[in-house]
């Protein structure tokens, strides 16, 4: 249980606890504070329908937050690439940590934990095979870790006691290891309490590309993840990809007509079970954490548990706005939706 002095956040540029704040605030309703369910979450917002809360008529201060979820979307991070005396492909980067505030909602603002000032944290991308040096810095108030999934050394982990293990605040580690197996996976912090230091933002998509390339596409990366604005780990108040509740529906995502498109699909929820992705008016093919390069279905809906990730395929043979969303109704009435428009 986070402290009391964590359950705090900056509505509006107050310190207010959003958990006492009425729920028309942030609903935009004129109802009376109805009573919350056990996730924490507003019968109000639970019947918004349709027209979900008022909120998602707004947007927030993307230059002020450092991101933007429609740059996220396709910003792929291939390092400073150099060769190795044997010929092997070197990629490095260099990732902090840093507690930043970001507007998740209009007027509300969230403590976030960061690699690289945002959140998701960045994509990182690489070949399989190739040698991979990631110097981690922590600029964070809070002791932090990177841990990959993948296949690297047990002093490669970044968990707790094995290893440099926990990375203290001011101080720094590289983490050296061969990309494998290739497929989609991710990176987060280890640190106790887990939960908090993943729900805080600690989080990124790490893309290891086949050694025969996959066909030519339109990549996309979608992380999908939520937000625990009462710090009361019952569950999230706010849910996401790529950030911003509701972004991609002020913002469509622009495809064209008849190209491959290739979703890159990770969930680092927490405090929920599942989470899941439906695709409106077309199917897909899903290749779970892209480790075959065979799809195991053709369908137009998955579910995830936490950690879990896949690829997704398709092309758009009519054009028009197609919604995505949770197949959970809560969830995609609090964030989680968003269109694709086709263009000719």
């Amino acid at each position: 249980m986070a402290s009391t002095s964590r359950r705090r956040v900056l509505l509006g540029g107050a310190g207010v606890a959003l958990g006492a704040v009425p729920a028309r605030l942030l609903t935009g309703g004129e109802d009376p504070t109805p009573p919350a369910d056990h996730h924490g979450h507003s019968s109000s917002a639970h019947g918004a329908g349709v027209n979900g809360p008022a909120f998602r008529g707004n947007r927030v201060d993307h230059v002020g937050n450092g991101f933007n979820p429609s740059k996220v979307l396709r910003d792929f991070d291939y390092g400073k690439v150099s060769r190795l005396p044997n010929g092997r492909v070197l990629r490095e980067w260099e990732i902090f940590a840093s507690d930043r505030e970001i507007e998740v909602a209009p007027g509300v603002r969230f403590p976030a934990w960061t690699f690289n000032g945002r959140v998701p944290g960045p994509t990182l991308r690489c070949q399989a095979g190739d040698r991979l040096r990631v110097r981690f810095v922590n600029a964070s108030a809070h002791p932090h870790t990177m841990h990959f999934h993948g296949i690297h050394p047990a002093e490669m982990d970044g968990v707790p006691g094995i290893g440099r293990g926990v990375i203290e605040p001011g101080a720094d580690f590289v983490y050296e290891f061969d990309a494998e197996p290739f497929g989609l996976h991710l990176y987060h912090c280890h640190v106790g309490p887990l939960a908090e230091h993943i729900a805080r933002g600690l989080y990124g998509t790490f893309i290891i590309d086949p050694p025969q390339p996959r066909p030519p596409a339109d990549e996309l990366v979608m992380v999908m993840h939520g937000y625990n604005t009462t710090f009361d780990a019952e569950g999230n108040q706010l849910y996401a990809v790529n950030g911003i509740p509701f972004h991609y529906m002020h913002e469509p995502i622009r495809v064209k007509r008849g190209e491959l498109v290739r979703i890159y699909l990770v969930n680092v929820l927490e405090y929920d079970p599942i989470n899941s992705f439906h695709l409106h008016g077309n199917f897909f093919d899903y290749y779970p954490t892209g480790t075959r390069l065979e799809p195991s279905e053709y369908t137009d809906t998955v579910v995830q548990a936490q950690g879990q990730r896949g690829i997704c395929e398709l092309r758009f043979p009519h054009p028009g706005k197609y919604m995505f969303h949770a197949h959970k109704s809560e969830f995609a009435d609090l964030g989680w939706m968003g269109f694709f428009e086709v263009t000719p």
